[in-house]
């Protein structure tokens, strides 16, 4: 039975503002009501004196209860707003005017315009069986959270892409379905409403290809297709504000990218080509173009890595605990942040996704466990200590010397692995 997937709008809306209470919830003197959709509010006059409430006549429109019995709406919603992410699936239940409130962009818009938006870590896991599942963690609680199931079209698909626009949707797009083969097919879930949409579809049917996110916007390129050119060279963009996917200029060659990274607002792709050599090119938004390339960024580039406060990281061992940073002076990898402590080298504590969070950097291993490391303290002697945090959650660490065993045992075969991660914002 196919899972619904209700469309919604790809623009974030405009909302109505109130004065009052908080310096973020006052622009321009607008009041913002919730539930109300059409036109701006404006702030009463205030009376001279205070009448009693007057019953409504027989077909007068009746005001809406308050938000908080007692306070203004605008005093209600600087409470509200204020609620941990972990608490909002119970604030929708608690009435009407509460999950339309909850619902509307305005609520999660102010969240991060005032700063009050969480972060939480989204796992995309593939069990031995084959079959798709995924997982929320948040970092402030050391919590995994229940998540609405993958869309039926990904519960079983291969080579897909994963990305996040808006800080609040995470797309699903292409891939390969064991039965029906490549798709076009393109689904968002959004971590304000907590429900799948889908969205409009790619230009052309593509898996195991390369894709980033740059300005907002969300590049595919290369990949393969069934068919007698299997290998693609073609890449397109999609605009979330217009939802509408373009044409760009074709990479240099094929090629079937396994890592891709953004940095400098360049999107560098390494990946094999049509005689299976290693391949590296570069594409520049500005200018619409592709070029080979060979330096020693790209030479030394083996492992998954994240641009973070202008510098480039990626994992240097198969753990992921020791980082290595770019050097763009002298164009090598000259740098390292080690842990100092290992967990072992088995598939469970395999290093699979390197993603921003909170300033820091974070690493997910297969066993779901998850590190912290502020790269920003590794040059102040006094922090050296603190660099590296351990978050606990579902898949704790191994002792080394279990690890150790599992792998003399021939024991260290994972039920499943991690195929993608992102950060979502709420």
């Amino acid at each position: 039975m196919h899972r619904a997937i209700h469309p919604v709008p790809q623009v974030e809306t405009a909302a109505c503002y109130c004065g009052g209470v908080d310096a973020g919830l006052s622009v321009g003197g607008r009041r913002f009501v919730p539930g109300r959709t059409v036109g701006h509010c404006v702030r009463p006059d205030i009376k001279p004196t205070i009448n009693l409430p007057k019953k409504p006549a027989r077909g007068e429109r009746r005001n809406p209860p308050e938000l908080l019995p007692g306070l203004p709406d605008d005093l209600a919603i600087a409470c509200l707003i204020r609620v941990p992410r972990l608490h909002h699936r119970k604030l929708r239940v608690v009435c009407k005017r509460w999950d339309r409130l909850l619902a509307g962009n305005f609520f999660y818009s102010l969240r991060r315009r005032l700063g009050m938006a969480e972060e939480w870590v989204y796992v995309i896991k593939r069990d031995r069986d084959g079959r798709i599942s995924w997982h929320a963690f948040d970092p402030r609680y050391q919590l995994w959270q229940p998540l609405p199931p993958v869309p039926v079209e990904y519960s079983e698909a291969l080579g897909f892409g994963c990305a996040v626009l808006s800080g609040c949707h995470l797309y699903l797009f292409g891939g390969k379905d064991p039965l029906k083969g490549s798709m076009r097919r393109v689904v968002y879930y959004s971590a304000r409403t907590n429900k799948w949409h889908r969205s409009q579809p790619m230009q052309r049917k593509r898996h195991f290809f390369g894709f980033c996110v740059i300005n907002n916007c969300l590049y595919v390129a290369g990949g393969e297709c069934e068919g007698s050119q299997r290998s693609l060279r073609s890449a397109e963009m999609y605009d979330p504000n217009r939802n509408r996917w373009y044409s760009i200029s074709d990479m240099s060659t094929t090629m079937v990218p396994f890592i891709g990274v953004v940095y400098g607002g360049r999107w560098f792709l390494k990946g094999s080509g049509s005689h299976r050599q290693v391949m590296s090119e570069v594409y520049v938004p500005a200018t619409n173009h592709w070029t080979p390339v060979m330096d020693g960024m790209v030479a030394g580039w083996r492992n998954p890595c994240v641009e973070l406060h202008g510098n480039l990281y990626a994992l240097d061992c198969r753990d992921g605990c020791k980082l290595r940073m770019y050097d763009r002076d002298t164009d090598a990898w000259s740098r390292s942040v080690d842990s100092r402590f290992h967990l072992g080298g088995s598939r469970a504590m395999e290093a699979v996704a390197l993603v921003p969070l909170g300033g820091k950097l974070c690493i997910i291993r297969n066993n779901m466990s998850i590190t912290l490391v502020d790269v920003a303290s590794a040059d102040i002697p006094e922090k050296q200590g603190q660099i590296w945090e351990t978050l606990s959650g579902k898949g704790q660490f191994k002792s080394f010397v279990t690890n150790l065993w599992s792998n003399l045992a021939g024991r260290n075969r994972i039920k499943s692995h991690i195929v993608h991660c992102q950060v979502l914002q709420a």
